[in-house]
């Protein structure tokens, strides 16, 4: 029986380590039949030893979205790897620590800057770059965390997911023609290494853990990674523009 993404060729972002939800989904994507390339931003080293737990060979690719050099080129390094590709995984935010520390109003442009082209802006290139690879359509998913409240010590990040958002739908409005479907994943709050630098991060999960209807585990990933593949399949032809939960029904307990 053939996986749900057998003979694609996905690009997937934001391995870091194996607790990384992107390394939830490489994973899961390779079982279900996919060929990946991953890419890494700075210590390189580190994504290709968290390759090497996958259970095929990925090769690894440098991506730093604010370089504007390494876009121009990422579909050809990417093509060296994959003949084309038919789906990306946008697994991609960074908030410098005055940008999420608990006072909004403390956070400098340059802060904030860095935020916003990193967490928001950066679907757009990424998407701009690799359009020569997805001449014949495919899907994006990009990893959200719920931007319509405000989260204790989340800040400008939630800013910058709701900048991602509306950059979504957008997107989908401009890729539809070409056959290119652009979802999110709010995901839950999980224990990775982006984690670490959110301050009240406890405090978010223990509320999680309250009131969720279906539980929450931050341990584990799999939920959210079976989302993104479903999302990466075939199988949603007529889903784009989409915020999909997979936040174990949080979203939709009012307080």
């Amino acid at each position: 029986m053939s996986g749900l993404l057998e003979g694609k060729h996905l690009m997937i972002t934001g391995v870091i380590n194996h607790a990384s939800i992107a390394f939830a989904v490489a994973k899961l994507a390779q079982e279900q039949g996919a060929q990946i390339v991953l890419t890494g931003h700075g210590r390189l080293h580190m994504v290709e030893h968290t390759a090497r737990r996958l259970p095929q060979p990925a090769p690894v690719i440098e991506l730093d979205v604010t370089q504007a050099g390494q876009l121009a080129t990422l579909a050809a390094r990417v093509r060296a790897h994959a003949p084309r590709l038919d789906g990306v995984l946008h697994s991609i935010a960074y908030a410098p620590p005055a940008a999420i520390c608990g006072d909004f109003l403390a956070a400098t442009w340059v802060d904030v800057a860095t935020t916003l082209q990193v967490s928001a802006f950066s679907l757009q290139a990424v998407v701009a770059a690799v359009l020569p690879l997805m001449d014949r359509g495919g899907t994006i998913v990009g990893l959200d965390f719920d931007a319509s409240v405000t989260w204790s010590g989340y800040d400008w990040m939630g800013v910058a997911k709701a900048g991602l958002e509306s950059s979504a739908r957008y997107l989908a409005r401009d890729l539809g023609a070409r056959g290119i479907r652009i979802n999110l994943v709010a995901a839950g709050p999980l224990r990775t290494a982006a984690a670490h630098g959110e301050p009240r991060f406890d405090e978010i999960v223990a509320a999680w853990q309250a009131r969720a209807p279906l539980r929450w585990n931050p341990a584990d990933a799999s939920g959210v990674a079976r989302t993104c593949v479903a999302l990466l399949s075939d199988w949603l032809p007529a889903t784009t523009g989409e915020i999909v939960h997979a936040d174990g029904g949080f979203h939709a307990v009012g307080a």
